[in-house]
């Protein structure tokens, strides 16, 4: 990489792809004396877990014990921010939170295929699982939007030394953003609410998806982008951006991954608990 950039320089640049400290020295080696501003894409799940206030500010403490991923973010910030410190390093972090497009659904619980699998048990009448009560409340962000405020942090001097966070203002219970996926497909989901808990005994690989992320209520203060960015506000409300993903995603047919090793885990987590039910109605 650094020969191929050779003595080139840059107004900005963006890394999407650093998510351990390792990458960001490589990042800084490269770039240092070469770009007026270095963006570092980091992540929202790097705020505190469990919340101590329930509305998030980027003052709000970086701490998540339950996500490697999350922890590893705050490391890369953290050296970022020393070099910005200690010699200038033109740093810029953003921070986005759960940030969609028309190629995905934003889901609570899927496999590892995505969004697809949850799709089809909607369309097909099966009930689908949710954490919790579905009553906490989430953030979602579309692209176009998340772009909106990005552009106007590129080479804007005011964000240098800066961690900001880009996300809608709408804040959505699990249930409501269920029942939109439904009302794009025309159908009614048939919701099982699952504790987080049991979930994650019986797959612990949803731990930091979940209890380090989805499981609690986000509320985000977006009040700095806006004085960053002036005139962004987020227009896509998740009804509209829901619609144009279930449409292409009708549309294209290699999208459409079937997943049968979480659709038979659904299967047995809905039976386990209905069987559970049944002990105590009887």
């Amino acid at each position: 990489m650094a020969r191929l950039i050779g003595d080139m320089t840059f107004d900005v640049v963006a890394d999407f792809i650093a998510f351990v400290p390792q990458q960001i020295e490589r990042d800084i080696r490269l770039f240092t004396g070469k770009t007026s501003q270095f963006i570092f894409i980091s992540s929202a799940s790097a705020y505190q877990k469990p919340l101590s206030h329930y509305r998030i500010t980027e003052s709000t403490p970086l701490a998540n014990p339950y996500w490697e991923y999350s922890r590893n973010k705050i490391a890369c910030e953290e050296r970022l921010m020393e070099e910005y410190r200690q010699k200038g390093f033109p740093i810029t972090i953003v921070r986005p939170s759960h940030t969609y497009d028309e190629r995905s659904v934003p889901l609570a619980v899927h496999g590892r295929k995505g969004s697809w699998q949850v799709i089809d048990r909607i369309i097909k009448g099966k009930p689908v699982i949710i954490h919790g009560d579905g009553s906490s409340l989430w953030t979602l962000t579309h692209n176009t939007d998340f772009a909106k405020a990005f552009v106007g942090i590129m080479a804007n001097p005011a964000a240098i030394g800066e961690a900001i966070h880009i996300t809608s203002d709408e804040s959505l219970t699990w249930d409501a953003i269920y029942d939109s996926i439904g009302r794009a497909l025309g159908v009614t989901v048939k919701k099982v609410h699952v504790a987080t808990d049991f979930l994650i005994a019986c797959d612990p690989g949803l731990t930091g998806s979940l209890l380090g992320d989805k499981t609690h209520t986000v509320v985000f203060d977006n009040s700095k982008i806006k004085r960053l960015v002036p005139g962004f506000t987020a227009t896509m409300r998740f009804d509209q951006g829901v619609r144009l993903c279930i449409d292409y995603l009708l549309s294209h047919p290699e999208l459409q991954v079937a997943d049968d090793e979480f659709d038979l885990f659904c299967d047995r987590i809905i039976a386990a608990q209905n069987e559970a039910l049944k002990f105590f109605q009887s």
